[in-house]
């Protein structure tokens, strides 16, 4: 099952409120790559019919059955360190190739 760390939910609540859309989610995106596919992530304000959602912590993320089937047992993360942070895919990542080692950006 999908999951979000604690830490990326306050990261996440943070930016939403510094963006003045405090209450809205995330949504996680899938496009195809030529060989695996890439993800995205954006901010949203609603629900969109098919859609799966997880909470952690009053944060939303919204994403499509797709997307939700792709990323079973991955986990939405935030990665900072000196020179540079942002939030990353964590787990068994769908064909991601060797250049991935077990974490993608979004």
């Amino acid at each position: 099952m999908f999951s979000i760390s604690a830490k990326a939910a306050e990261k996440a609540k943070v930016i939403l409120k510094n963006e003045g859309k405090e209450g809205w989610g995330l949504r996680i995106f899938s496009t195809e790559g030529s060989c695996s596919p890439s993800f995205g992530l954006d901010i949203d304000e609603t629900l969109q019919e098919g859609d799966e959602v997880i909470e952690k912590d009053g944060l939303k993320v919204y994403m499509n059955k797709q997307t939700f089937d792709l990323l079973n047992d991955v986990e939405l993360d935030y990665y900072e360190d000196e020179e540079q942070e942002g939030f990353v895919l964590k787990g068994p990542m769908p064909s991601c190739g060797s250049g991935c080692g077990g974490s993608c950006g979004v």
